[in-house]
């Protein structure tokens, strides 16, 4: 294995090198530097040129220049990068990092909730193939995955920032319009719900019956403007993930998972209300060690709890854990909304990561970052969710074909525990390259989305470098995505083999 990696870090550093020096070239060669300033009529332009020419040091030839900057790029192997300074005299170092780190915060929320739904749909369908749902989510996904991307873009601000906004000031919601959403609401769960037609006709009725009276009642209580959970939702809340993961995971009547996962929603209670005057004005460590406690207790106590089930009981233990503290902190950020509608009238903003000079508490300013990221969140995970739940429905079918699953639904095995213990887990074997690559090619930044809602990230700082015919961005653009691409290739391939023990590197 070592030596397999070793062997791909030295291929990847070639690729590297003759790719960077393609780059630079045609990046050099792309335009004039200079060309703004030609045309200006300013007095001092020829003081203006003479400080870009010694900021980009274009009095010295291309390979010197190019020589300049590998030598830089490769001081970050100690720590000491030096990428030069843009076409404004500005480090890109510090650029880099403050692009870097506002990309980061924008895929990687999208990627997760991409590779979260887009496999919980692909297994889904996988059980259904070629039912109602099937073709409807088939449909869908490629419809969200062929949009422009700025075009859908347009859409959001129009009627997920603008028209929200407007709303918001004055909610009101007709009775009509609460039976169609309830109508909608129910078609849809009957759908995925599957069953009988009896079943299927309860759920539809059900929905289209609570849906509005929820929607009314909440318009009542002014729940839009004052939202409010309180500890008893949060409880039953997480009670009811608690019973669910244990269902499909091993069945309620499996008491060594259940009990640990019902003890860890009485933690979550007692947690609430433990912590509940540190979380008024907490900042990032608290929340940080927050979510260690609520993977760590609840691992414990699925460990300790679940003798030969441990396994099964501490993941059980440890999604509830971290659903209750979410709820938890779902709950204080209701209690925060008020205060951030007066700091903040219109709270879906349409361009930018941040509000500048945002007063408030720690729940204004996270409240406001995630308002920020909602729009281009949603936008670059639902184009992701069709490659996902692609694959992952393909890879399920081609699992199920197997002989040891038709083996173990002989041996009287609960449907749930083929899809879930044998089917699934193999079926991610695949999904885990996916992910990799699809992490790896997001960090380089979405051009368009960024543009779009003027999110100052890797793309936007890889097209600004372009247009201005900069090669110290972009060469940082690159040196963080092409680095990205290959580790994250080789450790495609690494975990690929850790997961499937028949393959031999």
């Amino acid at each position: 294995m070592w030596k397999f990696i070793a062997k791909r870090l030295g291929s990847a550093l070639a690729v590297l090198f003759a790719a960077s020096l393609l780059l630079y070239v045609l990046v050099i060669n792309s335009g004039d530097p200079l060309k703004d300033l030609r045309e200006s009529n300013a007095d001092n332009r020829e003081y203006l040129m003479a400080q870009r020419v010694e900021y980009m040091n274009l009095d010295a030839p291309w390979y010197g220049r190019y020589w300049d900057w590998l030598t830089g790029a490769s001081k970050c192997l100690i720590g000491q990068c030096d990428l030069g300074r843009n076409i404004n005299g500005v480090e890109v170092s510090g650029l880099l990092a403050n692009a870097a780190s506002s990309t980061l915060r924008l895929v990687v929320l999208a990627t997760v909730i991409a590779a979260v739904l887009g496999i919980a749909i692909g297994v889904l369908t996988a059980i259904r193939q070629y039912s109602g749902l099937d073709y409807i989510v088939t449909f869908l996904t490629f419809l969200f995955f062929s949009l422009p991307v700025f075009w859908a873009a347009v859409l959001l601000k129009e009627y997920l920032a603008i028209s929200y906004n407007d709303w918001l000031a004055d909610p009101q919601i007709s009775v009509g319009t609460s039976i169609a959403i309830g109508i909608v609401v129910g078609l849809v769960l009957q759908m995925f719900l599957g069953g009988s037609l009896k079943r299927r006709g309860i759920t539809f009725f059900a929905s289209a019956v609570f849906v509005p009276l929820v929607l009314q009642y909440s318009l009542w209580l002014n729940f839009y403007r004052y939202p409010q959970m309180g500890p008893a939702i949060i409880i039953v809340l997480t009670a009811l993930l608690a019973l669910s993961a244990t269902a499909m995971s091993v069945g309620l009547k499996e008491k060594r998972v259940l009990y640990p996962a019902l003890i860890t929603v009485v933690l979550v209670l007692a947690m609430y209300y433990a912590t509940f005057y540190m979380l008024l004005e907490p900042n990032g460590w608290i929340l940080f060690f927050g979510l260690v406690l609520a993977v760590v207790i609840p691992a414990a106590i699925g460990r300790f709890m679940g003798g030969r089930l441990r396994k099964a009981a501490m993941s059980v233990s440890i999604i509830t854990g971290v659903a209750g503290a979410a709820l938890t902190i779902i709950d204080h950020l209701f209690r925060a909304w008020p205060r951030f509608l007066d700091v903040k009238g219109r709270p879906i903003a349409t361009i930018g990561s941040s509000t500048a000079n945002l007063e408030g508490g720690f729940w204004d300013h996270f409240l406001d970052n995630g308002t920020q990221l909602l729009m281009p969140t949603i936008l670059l995970a639902v184009i992701s969710l069709a490659s996902y739940s692609r694959y992952t429905r393909s890879s399920m079918l081609e699992v199920q074909r197997q002989d040891y699953i038709r083996t173990a639904r002989s041996k009287g095995l609960s449907e749930r525990t083929v899809i879930f213990r044998h089917a699934f887990r193999n079926a991610m074997i695949p999904i885990a390259t996916i992910a990799a690559f699809d992490f790896a090619g997001l960090i380089g930044g979405a051009v368009i989305t960024e543009r779009v809602f003027g999110w100052k990230g890797m793309g936007e700082m890889f097209a600004t470098g372009l247009d201005h015919v900069d090669p110290a961005p972009v060469m940082a653009f690159f040196l963080v995505t092409g680095t990205a691409a290959i580790l994250f290739n080789l450790l495609a391939d690494i975990v690929y083999a850790l997961l499937d023990p028949r393959i031999r590197v």
